[in-house]
């Protein structure tokens, strides 16, 4: 399972980018979505590697992120009851393991699959340049963790 991440608007984007972050519900800045590891999804994210920043998420970082971000339909909050309404978890953590091991999507749970996030506590570091050169866009791997716990 991946964390896929927004990291710059729309202005002067081209119309095939635009169309791709659209197909991965990345319509703002800060919006972050969970998506497979397949390669669909890596042909999709290397297109529009610009604009975003993604890497692998591990269950805590996960459990929090659905804890704190994540929200039902009508944007009210996840609580333990609405949880145990909405399938078989009795909490976050269940819920993270059966998205990471692929059992369910948050959409098949109920949740809306988008989590909107702060801007990270002291900001990006250059949103023009990729990660392997100092700055934010593109693949990260388990670094993606910090930025997001930033984020929370």
């Amino acid at each position: 399972m991946m964390i896929v991440l927004r990291v710059r608007g729309n202005t002067g984007i081209n119309k095939d980018i635009k169309d791709t972050l659209d197909m991965l519900r990345l319509t703002r800045i800060n919006h972050a979505v969970l998506v497979p590891d397949d390669p669909s999804y890596n042909g999709m994210l290397r297109k529009a590697k610009d604009y975003i920043t993604w890497g692998g998420i591990d269950q805590e970082t996960l459990t929090q992120l659905i804890e704190k971000r994540g929200r039902l339909p009508g944007r009210e909050r996840i609580t333990p009851e609405a949880l145990a309404e909405l399938g078989d978890y009795q909490s976050a953590e269940e819920l993270s393991e059966a998205l990471i091991t692929g059992k369910t999507t948050l959409k098949e749970s109920g949740l809306k699959p988008v989590f909107r996030l702060h801007p990270p506590r002291k900001g990006y570091s250059h949103i023009r340049k990729s990660f392997k050169e100092g700055g934010t866009l593109g693949y990260r791997g388990e670094e993606i963790i910090t930025l997001i716990k930033k984020m929370i």
